[in-house]
């Protein structure tokens, strides 16, 4: 039988299952830069490598994305915003644009919805496949973030959920990622019931990261761009699975 995240172990297929009110981590100061030994000691080196070769690979397809974005809406291809990086650190995200123009010039920082009339055609599809993210591999070769963590949030947003939300700040105890444990299981967030769900995510990958355990989350997350879906490569690579 599976065990639950709240044990802290790592079962054939793991079902998280526990509250992140529960899950409060001692912090001990072993924070991702402090692990001077094994796998912890070589992830940021390892990912420096991989998304030089990525953003080499994946530069025609970000180059037709953002010749479409400037083609199909007013504003600069690619938009840059303030994220929180590990420790709490802000740092400036690269992103293709997928809204309008000062899209949040209006309201402040605010979760995209469904639906949101903000985003612009082609938007859509870059959000749908995830090819908006690709830029970010410039920020895991400047080191602000890994291939796989915790998914970057903006500080405005990152201050209401540490007051609303249980143990959300211990997330931030590792670099954040491209793609993560929470990614290949849920949508973005749009509430915080979903934010609740990812930070179960989140914190399991705080206490057991480790290069098997990435090494699958990327492989699920590639797999997603050649068209399987996230349900079934989570399966077929025995990733912890959330208990929804």
């Amino acid at each position: 039988m599976s065990e639950s995240l709240s044990d802290l172990h790592l079962p054939v297929i793991p079902i998280l299952t526990a509250d992140p009110r529960s899950l409060l981590l001692p912090d001990t100061g072993e924070h991702e830069a402090s692990r001077p030994q094994g796998y912890a000691a070589h992830k940021p080196w390892v990912e420096v490598v991989v998304a030089a070769l990525l953003l080499v690979l994946s530069a025609p397809v970000v180059l037709v994305a953002a010749v479409l974005v400037k083609l199909t809406s007013r504003g600069p291809a690619f938009y840059t915003q303030v994220r929180v990086g590990r420790d709490g650190r802000p740092y400036t995200i690269y992103k293709l644009r997928t809204m309008v123009e000062d899209s949040e010039a209006g309201t402040g920082a605010v979760w995209s919805q469904a639906g949101d009339p903000r985003v612009t055609p082609i938007g859509r599809f870059l959000r749908a496949t995830h090819l908006d993210e690709l830029p970010q591999l410039v920020n895991v070769l400047m080191g602000d973030m890994g291939l796989s963590g915790p998914r970057p949030e903006r500080p405005e947003i990152v201050e209401r959920l540490k007051a609303k939300v249980p143990n959300y700040a211990a997330r931030l105890r590792v670099r954040p990622g491209i793609t993560g444990l929470a990614q290949v299981q849920l949508p973005p967030d749009v509430d915080l019931a979903g934010v609740r769900k990812k930070l179960v995510c989140d914190l399991y990958y705080v206490e057991h990261f480790g290069a098997w355990l990435d090494v699958r989350i990327l492989v699920c997350t590639g797999l997603f761009f050649l068209g399987i879906p996230l349900a079934v490569s989570r399966r077929l690579l025995r990733i912890p699975e959330l208990l929804r």
